[in-house]
């Protein structure tokens, strides 16, 4: 094993960066030429199938069979122009990863020749077999039924000679099996519900939507290195090693000038990024040394959604002809900084409006500051639910760390936000209000500036901040689908909205004008939410006793967090809305719950064969070699010399042997605690076992396996350590 460490590194040090041949050509000559989108649908479609497929997309209207088969053969020549030869439905299982299944389009002909055939048939409905993927309970293994139908709001697309078409993911009797499902329902839901609240301020309003704008953080480590760590292949982080005398500190990497080699990796994924139609705008080292950052312009939900998931296999394609891994773990180093997906939110209308910007007068700063009000309520009586969507074993690591948001939600607006807000609950009362106060609340609201980005402070100890025209949802971890954060916040706020409309209603109907009737509501909202805002360090001890005082949870426990999922609140917020039904929901749960356990008894088997397969025979052999030494110095010295030069070296054969005896016992118990925890039947009483009796084994073994690396001698460590991981390019 050490050979293969230093042959890595010997590998490592001959690189160069590969050289990309890209375009000449400005980006917008050769953005989207990959995608079918609607100028190519334009051109490949009659304009009765252009026009049907613009109102599916933007009224949500069924595909007849006939448009199908004119969409199918327009999509066809189109992708066999540019040489595809297969396609695929590609779909979001609950795996976090996206699947696909690929068949080509030949067919046979009248008179049993081969032909290029592809129907509207085969377009909108596939049947996978698809029976491995986890669905909670909703099918047995046996029942390989599951369908694929395709979304027609998200463009189909090609990778390679392959045509991909962007679908959900449905068993046989029409529970959602993927991600996309309920996050299609909930946009649906909270459009219908924004829509009716922007009736009270403008009827010209018919739709609106959600937008997402992603950042991508990564780290990259060489091939070399990460074929010489089992564990970061195995488990996607490192399970040992004890950090480098020098990592983040002085935060030299933060900004700076982005290694040539990695840039020539960069240029090349946004140009594959481009072809597909993925809007990449930003690109720069992030904090820990080897940690980088991606982030496009923003989109509607579905599609950025879409984006990420493709942008990440973009990456991890490209990262391997330059000779590099990508890894997009929430944790894979121990103390370095970690790896988010930080989602900017927000939510525009058809009419070209940001509902979360201000506007230039008292009526649209009225508008604003509802739909502000109405998301911070929202994030208040779904504090549980928000966390649980973030919440999973790969971003237990780094929620709370000082690198990260804290596990608690709160809400960031910074002062002059929260100073209107304020000022809105102390003037508004419950009677009747007066002509002077309408006035002086109007005056307030002409005063809010339309750009907001230079008067909001970017808290980034905050997991919920607003951040000027959108909030950033900062939780959200680097590996994970960030359909389920959004999912959830689409339908806490859904419900949200349909509250305020109703308690609107009631107040006009009984005589309130609307103006004061809005008032009077948000003053109500802006008291009851009080506790979620806060405008000061989410790092401090005191924030966390302040949060408990206040209510909010902080649980770290990933079962008791996942939990949430299914308590009143979240059911009436989950259920109520149409997102899920209650058996998709209690199969979530089930599903999260499994890949909590199976990852941490994957982590824990890694970490037991190399701890008893690699450092402890490395360790014994060092240790061999001391005796040997302490042996030899006997022949040569007198006593008195002999016990003045063997001391040291007695003492760090005990340190030695005592390390390897502790390793090999928690090795060993820790096998045995996962042997009682697999033959729990219950998915939540087997998750806890995980978590509370085999999970606290692996930061004990790697304490000592650390030490032991400290020690040992270099060139015969096994594995590539920390600064050769972290400062190797």
């Amino acid at each position: 094993m050490a050979e293969l460490r230093f042959s890595a590194l010997k590998e490592l040090f001959t690189r160069e960066p590969v050289e990309v041949l890209l375009p000449k050509e400005t980006v917008s000559t050769y953005f989207a030429v990959n995608v079918f989108d609607k100028l190519k649908m334009e051109r490949y479609l009659s304009k009765e199938a252009f026009r049907a497929v613009m109102t599916a997309i933007d009224e949500g209207t069924p595909i007849t069979r006939q448009i199908a088969d004119q969409v199918a053969t327009g999509m066809q020549a189109w992708a066999m122009e540019r040489g595809v030869t297969h396609f695929t439905h590609w779909f979001h299982p609950l795996t976090d990863a996206t699947a696909e299944k690929h068949d080509s389009f030949i067919g046979r002909g009248e008179r049993g020749t081969m032909i290029e055939i592809f129907s509207g048939e085969v377009l909108v409905q596939q049947e996978p077999d698809a029976s491995s993927f986890p669905s909670g309970g909703i099918r047995n293994t046996f029942e390989a039924r599951g369908y694929t139908a395709w979304d027609v709001s998200s463009p189909a697309f090609i990778v390679g000679t392959t045509l991909c078409i962007p679908t959900v993911f449905v068993s046989y009797t029409g529970e959602a099996l993927d991600y996309k499902t309920p996050l299609l329902r909930s946009l649906a839901a909270l459009d219908h519900a924004a829509v009716e609240v922007c009736h009270l301020f403008d009827k010209d309003v018919k739709k609106v939507i959600a937008t997402l704008g992603w950042e991508q953080e990564y780290f990259l480590i060489d091939e070399a290195l990460y074929y010489a760590r089992p564990d970061l292949m195995l488990a996607d982080r490192t399970l040992m090693g004890h950090p480098s005398s020098k990592d983040q500190q002085l935060s030299d990497h933060y900004f700076g000038s982005i290694p040539e080699r990695v840039k020539a990796f960069m240029r090349e994924f946004e140009y594959e990024a481009y072809k597909l139609g993925i809007p990449v705008k930003t690109r720069h080292n992030e904090v820990a040394p080897n940690q980088f950052e991606c982030a496009p312009v923003y989109e509607e939900a579905n599609l950025a959604v879409d984006h990420n998931q493709l942008i990440m296999d973009v990456m991890r394609r490209v990262a391997r002809k330059h000779k590099f891994r990508v890894l997009f773990h929430e944790k894979p180093f121990a103390e370095v900084n970690g790896s988010g997906k930080h989602s900017n939110w927000s939510m525009a209308t058809d009419t070209g409006i940001n509902l979360l910007s201000p506007g230039k007068n008292p009526k649209s700063n009225m508008q604003f500051l509802t739909f502000l009000i109405n998301v911070v309520k929202a994030v208040n009586d779904n504090q549980e639910l928000l966390r649980a969507s973030v919440m999973n074993e790969n971003n237990s690591y780094r929620l709370g760390g000082h690198e990260a948001p804290p596990a608690i939600i709160s809400v960031f607006l910074g002062t002059y936000l929260s100073g209107i807000l304020e000022d809105i609950a102390s003037k508004v009362k419950d009677k009747k209000m007066t002509p002077q106060e309408k006035t002086e609340i109007k005056l307030g609201l002409g005063k809010i500036p339309e750009i907001l980005l230079d008067n909001t402070d970017r808290n980034r100890t905050s997991p919920f901040a607003f951040t000027g025209n959108r909030f950033e949802f900062r939780a959200v971890g680097s590996s994970a689908n960030c359909s389920s954060a959004m999912i959830v916040l689409n339908a806490a706020v859904t419900r949200q909205l349909r509250a305020f409309t109703q308690e609107v209603s009631v107040l006009t109907d009984k005589g309130r004008k609307k103006d004061e009737a809005i008032f009077q509501v948000l003053k109500k909202y802006i008291i009851d939410s009080e506790r979620i805002r806060f405008e000061g360090d989410g790092y401090s001890d005191e924030w966390h006793r302040e949060a408990k005082r206040r209510g909010l949870s902080s649980e770290m426990s990933v079962p008791l967090t996942l939990k949430s999922y299914v308590n009143s609140s979240s059911r009436e917020t989950l259920l109520g809305t149409g997102v899920f039904t209650e058996r998709e929901l209690e199969s979530r749960l089930e599903v999260e719950l499994e890949k909590f356990t199976k990852k941490v008894q994957i982590e824990a088997r890694v970490l037991g064969d190399l701890a008893i397969n690699h450092i402890i025979p490395i360790a014994v052999g060092y240790m061999t070699t001391l005796i040997e030494n302490v042996r030899g110095l006997r022949d040569i010295f007198d006593d008195n010399d002999y016990m003045r030069l063997a001391g040291a070296r007695k003492e760090l054969i005990v340190s030695i042997s005592d390390h390897i005896s502790m390793i090999k016992k928690l090795v060993g118990d820790m096998i045995e605690e996962r042997r009682k925890a697999n033959v729990i039947e219950d998915p939540f009483r087997k998750a806890v076992a995980y978590e509370s009796r085999v999970k606290p084994y692996l930061g004990e073994i790697r304490n000592h396996i650390d030490k032991l690396e400290l020690v040992v001698d270099n060139e015969m460590w096994p594995l590539p350590k920390y600064r050769e991981l972290l400062f190797t390019r």
